[in-house]
């Protein structure tokens, strides 16, 4: 099991990723900074270091599966194909599993 990373840039912030509860009772996925502007570069950056989270989150065609939402400081992204929604250098990018029912 890979160890939670961390990337640090000297006079730089790094956003910061984070998955609910209930996605870690499916998949370890830990809280963790990943360098980059778009949900996209993010989700690659942390990714790379923790890739089994990757099939859980993303579709065979690198879109945001149906059963997930994306948000980026508290706002649901847009692009949930391309994950092309920036990302502030000091932003929380926060994936949750959507819920449906009654």
């Amino acid at each position: 099991m890979p160890s939670v990373f961390l990337i640090f840039v000297i006079g730089k912030a790094v956003p910061h990723v984070r998955f609910t509860d209930n996605i870690q009772r499916h998949v370890k996925c830990p809280a963790a900074e990943a360098q980059g502007e778009t949900v996209r570069e993010v989700l690659t950056a942390y990714f790379a270091e923790i890739p089994f989270a990757k099939n859980y989150v993303l579709d065979d065609q690198g879109a945001l599966r149906k059963h997930m939402v994306i948000f980026v400081n508290s706002q649901q992204i847009a692009d949930r194909v391309k994950l092309s929604d920036s990302v502030p250098s000091d932003g929380t990018v926060e994936i949750i599993q959507a819920l449906s029912g009654g």
